[in-house]
């Protein structure tokens, strides 16, 4: 990892476990693993409910939210995630998710709006894929916030 990627702002990403899914050992390895990169990470931690990320969204002004799921719900908190980020005005943070994703659903969470589906084996331990793959999403989300205008740089900059 570069000395620049660590004084960067890539973006602001807030990792999540949503439900009752308590294994949160990959979530805290994702969040580690982007703070490396150059991301400002908030993990919230685990057990929350659409409506509480959506809140810690707005607080925190993040560009992407990112949801690890092990619990095979995926499609409908997802969607759910979708529908109280949207009613927040959030309707231009992408959503990534990862965990135990089956490729097969891919399609399905691509119709209720998740924006980036991590499989199971898709090679994402290296931090290098993993941030590109970040880094357009923040820029999907810079590019499309209603803030544009009101900052040149796309986002609200917040000190860690």
């Amino acid at each position: 990892m570069s000395t620049d990627n660590r004084l960067s702002n890539r973006g602001r990403v807030m990792v999540a476990k949503v439900g009752l899914d308590g294994h949160d050992r990959g979530a805290k390895v994702l969040s580690r693993m982007l703070r490396e990169e150059g991301f400002q990470v908030i993990y919230i931690g685990v057990r929350h409910t659409p409506e509480q990320i959506a809140k810690f969204a707005v607080q925190e002004g993040v560009d992407v939210v990112g949801l690890s799921l092990l619990s095979g719900a995926h499609i409908e908190l997802g969607g759910a995630v979708r529908r109280t980020l949207d009613a927040a005005g959030l309707a231009h943070v992408p959503i990534a998710i990862g965990g135990l994703i089956p490729r097969g659903d891919a399609e399905a969470l691509s119709a209720v709006g998740i924006s980036k589906c991590f499989h199971p084996g898709d090679g994402f331990r290296d931090a290098d894929r993993l941030a590109e793959a970040i880094d357009r999403l923040v820029e999907q989300s810079r590019q499309t916030s209603p803030h544009v205008a009101a900052n040149a740089s796309g986002c609200k900059q917040f000190d860690d």
